[in-house]
């Protein structure tokens, strides 16, 4: 009777301190795991892949991660906008861990792919309209007129005054149409109004669009217009194409 008692008990006990029992082993292992963590998974090595502009070292400082940092207690998405905004020219950055040691960054860079006026003088901007630096010297891009950055600062989104704001919607509606056939390197230069935008195309056409066109499809309506011009008038013909007009594709004045 008395050992029957006796394992009554013990089995009481069990139950009793059973869950805490598997509440301390839990928490045993998840510190165990958080030191193994914080010892084990040092940054040893770093990668970066993708830059052209920047150099490796100051994609690494601008990110802010050093050796002997732990791989993951870094906050990624916070390092990421750091590097974003120490270096305008970051379009993307990807920031990966490769066990046991390694960081992988890679990054995607914007290009400037225009000029337009500010602030007394001219920035280069990508085609997101992201600020990207003032022009010192001749950029090799396009110009644009009509618009007027207000306060220019480099990293920033192009701001304008509100009566300029159509402009600069349609203006990187175009830009980013322009990229998509690859012909930004073939446009010179971009002169907006308030209801339509002048472009110069391969050095020999003044070309005429409206202000709020559907620019992907009066930019395909250029391209085939200017192949069938090359072919019935010379590679060297030139002059002024008219897309304004919605009774005709493209109406051709030759200069």
């Amino acid at each position: 009777m008395a050992t029957g008692r006796n394992n009554r008990r013990r089995r009481r006990s069990r139950r009793r301190f059973g869950p805490l029992f598997k509440l301390l082993c839990v928490l045993t292992a998840a510190a165990a795991l958080t030191l193994g963590a914080t010892v084990f998974f040092q940054v040893e090595n770093i990668v970066v892949s993708g830059n052209s502009r920047y150099t490796q070292q100051e994609i690494i400082d601008a990110v802010g991660i050093q050796a002997g940092d732990n791989l993951f207690r870094m906050n990624k998405f916070s390092l990421i906008r750091q590097a974003e905004e120490r270096l305008p020219y970051l379009e993307d950055v990807v920031i990966r861990r490769s066990l046991p040691s390694t960081i992988v960054i890679t990054v995607t860079e914007w290009e400037a792919v225009a000029q337009l006026p500010g602030g007394g003088g001219q920035w280069l901007v990508s085609v997101g309209g992201k600020l990207l630096e003032e022009a010192t010297q001749e950029s090799g891009v396009m110009t644009v007129t009509g618009l007027t950055v207000l306060a220019p600062q480099v990293g920033q989104q192009v701001a304008v005054s509100q009566e300029e704001t159509p402009r600069l919607e349609a203006l990187l509606e175009l830009l980013q149409v322009l990229e998509e056939q690859e012909m930004l390197a073939k446009v010179s230069s971009l002169e907006l109004s308030s209801t339509r935008i002048t472009m110069r195309y391969e050095d020999r056409f003044t070309v005429k669009l409206l202000l709020n066109a559907d620019f992907a499809y009066r930019i395909s309506m250029l391209q085939e217009a200017v192949a069938d011009l090359n072919q019935r008038m010379g590679e060297d013909v030139r002059g002024t194409l008219d897309l304004t007009q919605d009774e005709f594709q493209a109406a051709f004045s030759r200069e």
